[in-house]
């Protein structure tokens, strides 16, 4: 359990001094006053100020089991005292134990090179798929199709599969060879489609662009099981079985980015399992360890590993990651995943969902929400400035919805820097370890805050939303 100790004036400016010459904060503005956050329990958070806020996002989409796991301190001290470090280029105990019981939660048969973050573990997907094209004499194949609105890493390649015109600018060109498809997005389809009349149009564009780059030209295709973090938007239920046939049909790889959607997320084990599709290709990072430390990984198919076992000076995999698979990060995930295992928190995360989406459908009564959509315990409402136009809420809007649950000790996310016109999902993606008075304190508190009078002035009342 994280212990607050309290800190006078002098000790918290002398803090934030440092912070405002020292520390570059992540994807943000500087903030010369930023939340020191000091501890951490359950779903709750404390700064330095000794305000405790609801985490309504696990962090980044990542603290899956919760924070100030003992269990988990103790498994990455007592692998510390045995084994700190060793590299993958041999092996490990905690890394063996944990590719096989990867192995068993992916359901299927792959083998697993592990990494340090989502953005490595897509990096390593990219290159596996072309290595594998060039070693089966298809060395043309190089090329990857995403998604607008899709977001898959900060790196140079991973950020060219990224389909967010924002996070891409000032840093182009990126990696060559990443094209994009618009979005399985229902609310604002781009084919013009409804329920009624759609024919999986978003699926087979896929399948147009294959035929307009030419299948021998394309080595893979990469999803997320439901955009997260690009607006949460979770496809019709026949989306990624087609894209399933749609490769099959092109000798294209299906490569899944569970980096956010995987362990417990989607209300199963990973995002995919909802769908009945095998990948060739999982990425998976977040929720492997539930960020208590740092860790990804990569799972390739039995048969496309095989052809890197070949004879030959250059038939191997020849990529290092000096700290992926760390020992103590293994054991870190082992643990977590035992804690999964043993809380139900797969089936919990489904139950959160469910609920969250039950307390917060009264909210599509208001004259400023346009959608809710879920996938598992990942929520997204998405602002508009009226119903009927459904244009995009505006950023004030937005930062005032965001501003008021923070007066009301909740943390809740955005889809900030991915898309001009178009940040206005609020984004939940709450612990799978919350409790039900966790759960009714987010919903109890969104609903506050979209009232009269609230920090975003919109709104109604939960009773009257309710028609109560």
């Amino acid at each position: 359990m994280g212990v607050f100790e309290a800190m006078d004036e002098a000790e918290k400016e002398a803090l934030l001094e440092k912070d405002r010459s020292f520390l570059w904060h992540h994807i943000s503005p500087h903030n010369d006053n930023p939340m020191v956050v000091t501890t951490g329990e359950g779903s709750w958070i404390t700064d330095m100020d000794g305000n405790r806020y609801l985490d309504a996002m696990s962090g980044l989409w990542c603290v899956n089991v919760g924070h100030g796991r003992e269990e988990i301190a103790e498994a990455a001290a007592a692998q510390m005292k045995k084994l700190a470090y060793a590299s993958l280029i041999q092996s490990h105990v905690p890394a063996i134990e944990l590719a096989a019981k990867l192995n068993d939660w992916l359901e299927g048969e792959y083998r697993i090179f592990f990494s340090n973050s989502g953005s490595d573990a897509n990096e390593v997907a990219f290159k596996i798929a072309r290595q594998y094209f060039h070693q089966r004499g298809k060395s043309a194949k190089h090329k990857f199709i995403s998604r607008h609105r899709a977001y898959h890493g900060n790196s140079m390649g991973a950020l060219g599969a990224t389909g967010q015109a924002q996070r891409k600018l000032k840093y182009e060109p990126l990696g060559v060879g990443f094209s994009h498809v618009p979005p399985p997005y229902c609310y604002r389809c781009p084919f013009g489609k409804t329920g009624d009349n759609c024919n999986l149009q978003c699926a087979l564009a896929y399948e147009d662009a294959i035929i307009w780059e030419g299948p021998d030209s394309v080595a893979g295709i990469i999803v997320e099981p439901a955009i997260t973090g690009g607006g949460m938007i979770v496809p019709p239920d026949g989306y990624l079985p087609k894209l399933r046939e749609i490769c099959d049909k092109h000798d294209v790889l299906l490569i899944v980015d569970e980096v956010i959607c995987g362990f417990g997320r989607s209300g199963r084990k990973f995002g995919h399992h909802n769908f009945g599709v095998k990948p060739d290709i999982v990425s998976m990072a977040k929720g492997l360890t539930s960020a208590y430390s740092p860790l990804s990984a990569t799972a390739v198919s039995a048969q496309l590993y095989a052809s890197f076992k070949e004879a030959g000076p250059d038939s191997h995999f020849r990529h290092v990651n000096t700290f992926g698979g760390n020992p103590v990060s293994c054991a870190v995930a082992l643990k977590n995943l035992e804690i999964i295992e043993q809380e139900g928190l797969v089936a919990r995360s489904e139950m959160i969902g469910k609920e969250l989406v039950s307390r917060l459908q009264p909210l599509l009564n208001h004259p400023n929400v346009g959608d809710i959509r879920a996938f598992g315990s990942a929520i997204g409402i998405e602002l508009v400035e009226d119903q009927e136009s459904r244009t995009p809420a505006g950023a004030a809007y937005v930062a005032g919805i965001i501003a008021g649950c923070k007066a009301k000790s909740l943390l809740i996310g955005k889809n900030g820097d991915t898309v001009p016109g178009f940040m206005n999902i609020l984004t939940l993606s709450p612990p799978l370890s919350s409790t039900d008075e966790d759960v009714a304190f987010i919903a109890d508190t969104l609903f506050a805050v979209f009232q009269p009078g609230s920090d975003a002035e919109g709104g109604m009342t939960h009773e009257a939303a309710s028609g109560q």
